[in-house]
């Protein structure tokens, strides 16, 4: 295959994830922009920690584009909880996915990365060049690893075989909201927290609100579907 190949809006599109908070602004940007088979598949499906029952859905659907939106998530307290889960689960979704990838020659996979792998203490606005030079945030430091693990995988495949199929690209979005968001308070993640405290404190008429922190940490917000088109552009 060479470089020239196109995406078009007929291509099969494996989109993962597609039920949580970025996947389904995906769903829903991908058909507003019309392309025309988009596949996806439930967790109660298919595993996406068996390679074997996921080589078999892609030998018969033979996706063309992979978007992974797919991992394992979760806030401040899951993380702390779950270290080893949160490590060893999300490389083996996304290893899984991405070798496959390779096998059946897919044209063009997005693996989606997150703001975390940035260090935890940096003077000045980040750039990709930023990546792994200093410690990371202790409280998500293992899912962290892993979607690191999974960029530097994409980058390494690009490296060594620079004219082939698929080309991988990697985005790493900020901190994101929207529709389909999760509101649990031990998993959610900072934004929807506060939505939710602030809505059950204006309807039970609090008159106050405790939130985690000292109120020094910076964040930056992007509506879910604005992260959605920019994927779509992008791909």
């Amino acid at each position: 295959m060479t470089s020239t190949q196109k995406i078009k809006k007929d291509d099969h599109l494996l989109l993962l994830g597609h039920r949580g908070l970025i996947g389904s602004a995906l769903l829903k940007q991908l058909k507003k922009k019309n392309y025309k088979n988009i596949i996806t598949i439930s967790k109660k499906r298919i595993n996406l920690l068996s390679l074997s029952r996921l080589n078999l859905f892609f030998k018969k659907k033979k996706p063309k584009i992979v978007i992974i939106a797919a991992a394992r998530v979760g806030g401040i307290v899951a993380n702390k909880k779950y270290p080893f889960n949160f490590i060893y689960e999300n490389m083996l979704i996304q290893n899984n996915i991405l070798s496959l990838c390779i096998k059946y020659k897919c044209k063009r996979v997005i693996f989606l990365g997150s703001s975390c792998i940035y260090p935890k203490k940096w003077t000045h606005p980040f750039s990709e060049k930023d990546l792994a030079i200093s410690s990371l945030e202790e409280t998500n430091e293992y899912y962290a690893i892993a979607k690191i693990s999974g960029l530097k995988l994409c980058e390494a495949y690009n490296k060594q075989y620079n004219n082939s199929y698929p080309k991988f690209i990697t985005v790493i979005p900020p901190n994101l909201f929207g529709d389909n968001d999760n509101y649990n308070y031990q998993n959610s993640h900072v934004l929807a927290a506060l939505l939710r405290k602030f809505y059950e404190a204006k309807k039970k008429n609090f008159s106050s609100v405790e939130v985690w922190g000292s109120g020094t940490c910076k964040r930056e917000f992007l509506f879910s579907e604005d992260a959605a088109k920019m994927i779509i552009d992008i791909l």
